[in-house]
């Protein structure tokens, strides 16, 4: 996530010491909204402590966007677990589907059990341990997902930490031939334009969602090419809200303006 904040953790002092294989897990907290980072200032995803399975963050809510064209997913995996949004929001809301949430990070997976409310594991929820990249590569996942939702970011937030276009490749050979995947992007950083022209390489159709908060920019990748019928969107936009109060009239507006 690429929002930039202030931890109200103090920072510690530090010593030369050897380097750790990943970077900290710190929280913040305001407002009524707990924050996760990692030893930096930027947020890396946000839970609001009293709606604990809703995307606080708007970006996270269109990378929901997918639902403008899928109705009922049976299997959907996200790349980068962070404060566990996506696969919260996943989980309760399709209940028929399977989800599968990919953490490299064991540190992330311990917090988001603790500090931001997620179930364990059941035979619908999979939560695993392993590289994104070793996952979308394993052939036991080709045709196997309905959804995949991408968010890739180490603490420095320099763009995401698998790019190429064959990453992208191969997260199109996990998709089954109706699937979706949706990406958080930053608009402002050179790796914009590197990750939407490798995801063009590797998918028959890509479009963008408007930016947010501080440049975020949410692709949508299509397995097959597909009609952007507004009218028809902006009808299912209207029963996604009213299902979940997902903002998805404005997912139709953004796209209305491309």
């Amino acid at each position: 996530m690429l929002i930039k904040r202030k931890s109200i953790e103090k920072e510690e002092s530090s010593r030369p010491a050897r380097k750790p294989k990943y970077a900290p897990v710190t929280l913040s907290e305001q407002d009524g909204v707990r924050y996760l980072h990692f030893g930096t200032e930027w947020v890396q995803g946000a839970m609001r402590i009293r709606k604990p399975n809703w995307p606080e963050l708007e970006y996270a809510q269109q990378m929901m966007a997918w639902m403008l064209w899928l109705d009922k997913p049976a299997q959907i995996a996200q790349l980068g677990l962070g404060t566990a949004t996506l696969t919260k929001f996943c989980y309760v809301t399709f209940p028929e589907a399977a989800v599968t949430a990919v953490e490299l990070n064991p540190s992330v997976i311990t917090i988001c059990a603790s500090m931001f409310k997620l179930p364990d594991n059941d035979e619908r929820l999979r939560v695993v341990e392993m590289d994104a990249l070793d996952y979308v590569n394993d052939e036991a996942n080709a045709g196997l997902l309905d959804v995949l939702q991408v968010d890739l970011y180490d603490a420095t937030a320099r763009g995401p930490v698998l790019d190429s276009a064959e990453f992208y490749q191969s997260c199109n050979a996990c998709l089954a031939d109706d699937g979706i995947m949706t990406v958080n992007l930053f608009g402002d950083h050179p790796s914009y334009a590197r990750n939407i022209k490798a995801m063009n390489f590797a998918f028959e159709q890509v479009i963008c969602l408007p930016p947010v908060h501080d440049g975020n920019v949410v692709a949508i990748a299509f397995k097959r090419k597909r009609a952007i019928d507004l009218e028809a969107l902006a009808a299912r936009a209207a029963q996604i809200t009213a299902d979940t109060k997902l903002p998805a009239k404005t997912w139709v507006k953004g796209l209305a303006v491309k």
